[in-house]
């Protein structure tokens, strides 16, 4: 080669090489938007029970999603922003993209895409499936009428022999909301690597271990609490573990999350983390008559703020661990960790 054209070619690499190594040393640009956490689910997630409902979700036109400033998705401390979109008494299917409006709102996927837009969403959590062919409340309400007339069998004789039938029937509806609250962060430009996901079962809200009973706000039997604490719940946190493993998210086992502090399970309902049965005129304030009926015991049954607050340190130990799956128990200092030795049985 000419001693030209080697010259050019020497300078032509020189400036090739300069250009790689700027772009190279070049910082990617800084995200500014603020991180959030959201809560996709239904009542365990939006907060009911916990109180203090933001206006709108407190049976304002046929809104009773009940979300609550003290949700554990507030006090997780995962980000900088936490955002519910969670609603009492969803389903899976409202939880998936679709045309199913409950309590007045839409798709809760669907709303993610815009959240998710608006912040940089570093967790995304849900909770869901009770409400589905389980009938979680429905269930406890059975238990509770056999109890108050004798004449009926105990729920876990009419229920239990169908329970894992139930169970299992709810599973794929699960996995289509995940799979549909995966594509709502694809929609949004995020890989499913770059966020933590989370699938969380529930806790147990009675225990046959109670302290006070019927007149104290607990009228079920202590069999049929024994079957709902040992049986029917890890069940269902079983069946939600596997949902989580088919879809590659990771799971939080809360199925004993309330263990010692279930409702009744001390002498005074302020230091348990389940609110026992709770009968609130309130309603009929913002709901009117629509309040007549289940609305009046709406937050029956679902996790107090304390409860809350303890199930979102949980959930922040869970994320923060890297794990793939954890169990909320309560440790010797009285508080609720998360242990990722044990796993849902």
């Amino acid at each position: 080669m000419p001693a030209p054209r080697r010259v050019l070619a020497a300078l032509l690499a020189a400036v090739a090489a300069l250009v790689g190594l700027v772009g190279a040393a070049a910082p990617a640009a800084a995200d500014p938007r603020p991180t959030a956490v959201v809560a996709l689910g239904d009542s365990a997630a939006a907060g009911d029970g916990a109180g203090d409902y933001v206006a709108g979700t407190r049976g304002e036109g046929g809104n009773w999603c009940h979300r609550s400033p003290h949700a554990y998705v507030h006090a997780s401390g995962l980000a900088a922003e936490s955002v519910n979109l969670a609603c009492s008494g969803a389903e899976a299917a409202d939880v998936a993209f679709g045309s199913t409006t409950h309590y007045t709102e839409g798709s809760q996927a669907e709303r993610l895409v815009e959240v998710a837009t608006r912040y940089r969403v570093t967790v995304v959590t849900l909770q869901v499936g009770a409400n589905d062919d389980p009938e979680l409340i429905a269930t406890l309400i059975a238990c509770i009428r056999t109890f108050v007339n004798p004449a009926e069998p105990p729920c876990r004789e009419t229920i239990g022999p169908s329970w894992s039938a139930r169970v299992a029937a709810m599973a794929p509806k699960v996995e289509a909301a995940v799979r549909d609250v995966r594509a709502a962060m694809r929609r949004a430009g995020y890989s499913d690597s770059a966020y933590a996901f989370v699938l969380a079962s529930y806790a147990s809200p009675v225990t046959e271990h109670m302290v006070a009973g019927v007149a104290r706000g607990c009228p079920y039997s202590r069999a049929d609490a024994a079957w709902g604490r040992t049986v029917a719940l890890p069940q269902l946190s079983a069946a939600l573990r596997g949902v989580a493993e088919r879809t590659g998210v990771r799971f939080l086992d809360l199925s004993r999350a309330s263990e010692g502090y279930e409702a009744c399970a001390r002498v005074t309902a302020s230091q348990e983390w389940q609110r026992r049965l709770t009968v609130d005129p309130e309603p009929l304030v913002r709901g009117g008559l629509d309040a007549l009926g289940w609305h009046l015991a709406q937050e029956s049954f679902h996790p107090t703020a304390r409860g809350h607050a303890e199930m979102g340190r949980c959930l922040g130990e869970f994320v923060r661990s890297a794990a793939d799956s954890a169990a909320c128990l309560a440790g010797r200092d009285g508080r609720l960790h998360a242990d990722v030795r044990v796993t849902a049985a």
